[in-house]
């Protein structure tokens, strides 16, 4: 499924198809620039969705049910959202 990423030049974004949800979801170069605590090339941004593709997808859901965002409606994440997500995922490994 990650091939299905991509970045958009026009937004600044990496953006990636919802399953099951009939959209869009974005992340703009500024939650990268967060989370990686530099000024990401686009190459960089989707290197770090592919190794965190589980926590990207599992925030685009969590905010669909949170927001209660219509199927078929984009949506976009923030460096929270996604961080919230990793964070949850090192609590579970780690038996927390």
């Amino acid at each position: 499924m990650s091939n299905e990423v991509r970045w958009r030049d026009d937004i600044a974004s990496l953006v990636f198809p919802v399953t099951g949800h009939g959209a869009i979801c974005a992340v703009h170069r500024g939650a990268f620039r967060t989370l990686l605590a530099t000024e990401p090339a686009p190459e960089a941004c989707l290197g770090y969705f592919r190794q965190f593709e589980a926590a990207f997808r599992a925030a685009a859901s969590a905010k669909i049910v949170r927001k209660g965002i219509l199927p078929g409606t984009n949506l976009h994440l923030t460096s929270r959202d996604i961080a919230r997500k990793l964070l949850e995922d090192a609590q579970i490994a780690n038996g927390e």
